[in-house]
């Protein structure tokens, strides 16, 4: 990675900014071929493709897709400028966001204007602090009662996916604090329906013809048939709520009640399937993938491991975590800092200007598409220091207020930065000082990791590792 060429272009760009230079003309970018743009490297090797580009050409990259233009934009103010300053421009009336409608409706990360303002003040009670810590008890009891399935697997020395176990554990945290009630039992099949609808819609994002879900073709079958599996698993709780006497101290319980303070409304059946999809299902696919990710690049740092590891002796001892054990677990946390810095479980945003707009000096035209990736600015040269590099030292709390506020965006950033990153973050502090007091995780000798960008950013053949008693 030529990462001085980079510096260079990005110190130009801020030289040009600060010069007051607005040529208002399009960005630079890489050569494109008649009608298809950069359709298939964009398709075929997102992030080596996205990577190159911006090494080569700086802060503000041009592309087009099929004839529709594209425009990606790597520097913090940059950002800034479109998750936060001139957030309203910046719509979420993409074709990506457009498929994604059509699985999860019209939730928190799909909806837009008004609607989506009436939903988040529904919504954001129930992730308050007070209220997020009290489903600390609930994660730590799967935590434990996982790890103490994995130490039995430890003694017969077998390799696991730990991909997999993640997912089974964030779905049963997400089914027992959002919902009251334990999908263990059926999360496999959940595990295996949201596979298959998140690969169908990924690829229908990307594929430049889509044929209609009427047609029963193989793929059109399959994908309604995992889109009801999840569907009937979401609205058959909701109905069983809507019917019962008890009241559940949960989140559901709240969207049930909780009633709009303009309007005094209240959601609906299909408001609230969209809601709890959104939460239910998207939550727990990325905090999984933060765990899974977070374990591999412990097992390429021992050291690291072993503070972590230390950390969460000193705190705990031999007690279950808790809620308030989060602020002492410092270094805990400074590590899936770090580990979202490198493999972001979002790994991009999407959004299109309502109208047109200047960014770093160029046009970028109403309508077309801006792309935001997590992964390039987190690897900013001009703002991290051996970008490549694994160091949870970054995020020391001193260190985290010389940082531009928007060089690291993982939840997005923002008034649309994600409703349940508190939730993520105590979640992935206690399940990983629990699993670290107790047990080491080792790559498995020969087993290929390769990146996924899908719409999260997953480990494409899963990540098989061993496990290993500590005392």
């Amino acid at each position: 990675m030529n990462l001085r060429r980079v510096a260079r272009s990005a110190i130009q760009s801020a030289r040009a900014r600060r010069s007051g230079i607005d040529h208002h003309g399009y960005p630079p970018g890489p050569a494109g071929v008649p009608v298809l743009g950069h359709y298939r490297p964009m398709l075929t090797h997102r992030l080596r493709f996205l990577t190159e580009a911006f090494m080569a050409h700086g802060d503000v990259v041009r592309f087009h897709f099929l004839g529709m233009p594209a425009t990606l934009l790597a520097h913090p103010d940059h950002v800034e400028q479109v998750l936060q300053k001139n957030h309203r421009l910046y719509t979420k009336q993409t074709r990506g966001y457009g498929r994604l409608r059509e699985f999860l409706g019209n939730g928190l990360v799909t909806s837009e204007g008004e609607f989506w303002l009436k939903q988040r003040r529904i919504a954001q009670p129930a992730f308050h602090k007070k209220r997020v810590d009290g489903f600390a008890g609930a994660m730590v009891r799967a935590a434990d009662e996982m790890v103490t399935r994995l130490e039995r697997v430890a003694d017969g020395g077998e390799a696991i996916d730990v991909a997999h176990e993640m997912m089974e554990i964030t779905l049963r945290i997400a089914g027992e604090t959002l919902l009251s009630t334990d999908p263990s039992d059926r999360a496999q099949a959940v595990g295996k329906a949201l596979d298959v609808v998140l690969h169908e819609a990924n690829r229908r994002i990307n594929a430049p013809m889509v044929i209609p879900e009427s047609v029963p073709t193989r793929r059109n079958r399959q994908y309604r048939a995992a889109s009801k599996a999840l569907d009937d698993i979401v609205l058959g709780i909701i109905e069983q709520r809507r019917r019962g006497t008890e009241r559940r101290d949960d989140l559901l319980q709240m969207l049930l009640e909780a009633e709009d303070e303009e309007t005094g409304e209240r959601m609906d059946d299909r408001q609230l399937r969209d809601e709890v999809m959104t939460m239910f299902l998207a939550g727990h696919e990325t905090t999984a993938n933060m765990l899974t990710w977070t374990l591999y690049l412990l097992s390429l740092a021992p050291e690291h491991a072993r503070r972590a590891r230390d950390e969460a002796f000193e705190v705990l001892g031999d007690r279950p975590a808790t809620a308030a054990d989060c602020k002492a677990l410092q270094y805990t946390k400074q590590v899936l800092q770090e580990s979202m810095r490198l493999r972001p479980p979002v790994w991009v945003v999407g959004r299109s200007p309502s109208e047109d707009d200047v960014v770093g000096g160029y046009r970028i035209p109403k309508g077309s598409l801006v792309f935001l990736s997590q992964w390039i600015t987190h690897r900013h040269p001009s703002f991290w220091e051996d970008p490549e590099g694994f160091d949870p030292e970054r995020f020391a709390p001193a260190r985290v207020k010389a940082m531009h506020r928007s060089q690291y965006f993982p939840f997005s950033a923002g008034p649309r930065m994600c409703i349940g990153a508190g939730f993520a973050m105590m979640e992935g502090q206690l399940l990983l000082a629990t699993m670290l007091r107790r047990l080491r995780f080792d790559l498995a000798p020969g087993h290929p990791v390769e990146m996924e960008p899908l719409i999260t950013l997953r480990p494409k053949h899963g990540m098989k590792m061993t496990v290993h008693r500590v005392s």
